[in-house]
């Protein structure tokens, strides 16, 4: 809001440059704000998760509450090996505890799945970014005693 109707330049200024935001995903958080919709989360569409984790920090960043739960929910029903470590860290980031919930109970669900998390690129990020959700992992998995399958 400080941004667009605040003393800041953007106020005064015709154009406005968004940073640190996809074209794509700022373009689908216009459409919602406009439509109410968020088409690029049904599910025919590919890279759902990537654009649902970009409308979230979008979504988070503008407060646009909404738009924020919708996209947990798309995120939440949609973890995989590959996304669970990047969406984690969203979720720790941008203060969703029940995404954060959903993504630590799929990573500890098994001693197989979470090798395969602890393996992507995903899980370097996590531990770069959100060092400190590190302690809620290992205290998860310990309190399920993985088993191996």
């Amino acid at each position: 809001m400080a941004e667009f109707f605040g003393a800041m330049k953007e106020k005064r200024s015709r154009r406005v440059e968004v940073q640190d935001m996809e074209a794509s995903a700022f373009r689908a958080m216009l459409h919602f704000i406009y439509t109410d919709t968020v088409p690029e989360l049904d599910p025919q569409v590919e890279q759902v998760a990537t654009m649902a984790q970009h409308l979230l920090a979008g979504a988070d960043r503008y407060g646009l509450e909404r738009l924020k739960l919708i996209c947990e929910s798309k995120l939440s029903h949609g973890i995989t090996v590959e996304t669970a470590a990047t969406t984690l860290a969203l979720a720790e980031q941008h203060n969703c505890s029940q995404l954060k919930a959903k993504c630590i109970e799929f990573i500890v669900s098994t001693t197989a799945v979470l090798d395969a998390v602890l393996a992507t690129e995903g899980y370097k990020h996590l531990e770069a970014s959100c060092p400190l959700v590190l302690a809620d992992l290992l205290k998860s998995a310990r309190g399920r005693n993985l088993k191996r399958s």
